[in-house]
């Protein structure tokens, strides 16, 4: 499903390229290792930084990750860190809206 999502957020995004479908399953497992190992730590290190900004800092760190993703996968590309945001949320957005459908009761 997060391939899926990362497909439709190119699809939506022009300024985020994506070349092949193994480029985006390749990226879509990148982002969830990344998410689940490298996004805990950035978050605790960043924490004063997220409490004075009422947590619009967990913004930033989840477009450096999406960032660093593109960094480590070729053939999956952002533009820069304000369009990797933009789409880190839209990622969460689209792979949450995938996941209600497809796995409904």
């Amino acid at each position: 499903m997060n391939t899926l999502a990362l497909l439709g957020v190119a699809y939506l995004m022009p300024s985020v390229r994506i070349e092949s479908f193994g480029a985006a399953l390749l990226g879509a497992l990148v982002l969830g290792l990344a998410n689940a190992v490298v996004r805990p730590i950035l978050v605790i290190l960043t924490l004063p930084v997220t409490v004075l900004t009422l947590g619009l800092f967990i913004f930033v760190i989840n477009g450096a990750v999406f960032l660093g993703a593109t960094k480590l996968v070729p053939g999956f590309d952002v533009a820069g860190l304000w369009t990797a945001i933009l789409a880190a949320i839209l990622y969460s957005i689209v792979s949450w809206l995938l996941s209600t459908l497809i796995l409904q009761d």
